[in-house]
């Protein structure tokens, strides 16, 4: 028997026309182009010699080298800068979510006189340029030092509580909002089993919301990593934080562009590898945040 031809398919109705789909593919290629380059400068300019650098920049490099990866740590002192960072966005961090979750949760589960007041007013702090905070704080900082001997300028204590400042507001703003979307019920239940409403919120509660804790977590910590204003300003020479110490490779006369990229490459290490760990939970919390 002959085998009947197969027909094709009609093209659907709804589909999009083959000009769209091409417009589409360029604009995203442009897009990827402009998104890629930067960091493909900064990866060949990094394996640069100096003198390939300092003129007029060359796409083809006359040779490559990883010794700016090793002048990094003498031209200045980036361990002592990466040790500063790392104290003070991970304290930071951690004073952030531990008080956003008490503070979110007592918002969230309970009312109480002020309580518009107060999720208002936190709210409204996110309205103001944080350089309108920055002469206050340094008069503040030096009055409490002159008063009772609390060295909080120039110190990282200080520069903790400048970056709490900062991104604890947001944090607890996004975790009332995660913690409204937990139902109820869990609470209940947590209660019929013997809980207190600690117990309710570290035994059931905080295992729920860790997408919600997780993504104020990244964002705390992204807010102190790269600030530059405050640190530049609140610290000296034994406090100063990467942001800041990467201008050390800038002098009078040159400036070492490829320790420069190479130090920004390996400060932002800690940032990308932590993002791609807890990409899934970010997404989760800012969603559902945002969503509430």
């Amino acid at each position: 028997m002959p085998r009947t031809a197969q027909r094709k398919a009609p093209p659907s109705p709804m589909a999009p026309p083959q000009s769209f789909l091409w417009a589409r593919r360029t604009f995203l290629t442009l897009l990827t182009v402009f998104v890629v380059l930067p960091v493909f400068v900064m990866i060949t300019s990094s394996l640069k010699p100096l003198e390939d650098v300092t003129g007029k920049f060359q796409w083809i490099p006359s040779g490559l080298t990883i010794s700016p990866y090793f002048d990094i740590w003498d031209t200045v002192p980036l361990a002592d800068y990466f040790m500063n960072s790392l104290i003070v966005a991970g304290a930071a961090t951690v004073c952030s979510v531990v008080i956003a979750v008490f503070a979110a949760y007592a918002v969230s589960r309970y009312n109480f006189r002020g309580k518009r007041v107060f999720t208002v007013t936190v709210l409204s702090t996110q309205m103001f340029p944080g350089i309108l905070f920055l002469l206050p704080l340094f008069l503040i900082y030096v009055n409490i030092g002159n008063a009772t001997g609390i060295a909080l300028f120039g110190s990282r204590a200080g520069l903790i509580i400048t970056y709490l400042t900062f991104s604890l507001p947001f944090s607890i703003w996004m975790l009332i909002g995660y913690f409204d979307s937990v139902p109820r019920d869990l609470d209940e239940a947590a209660k019929v089993d013997g809980c207190g409403p600690l117990g309710a919120l570290f035994r059931v509660i905080v295992p729920a919301a860790i997408p919600g804790i997780v993504a104020v977590a990244v964002y705390a910590f992204m807010t102190a990593w790269g600030e530059v204003l405050f640190a530049s300003v609140m610290t000296n020479d034994t406090t100063r934080t990467l942001a800041v110490g990467l201008q050390g490779y800038s002098t009078q006369n040159d400036v070492y562009w490829n320790q420069v990229m190479a130090a920004s490459l390996v400060v932002s290490l800690p940032v990308v590898a932590g993002f791609l760990l807890l990409q899934r939970y970010l997404v989760a919390g800012l969603t559902a945040g945002a969503v509430k």
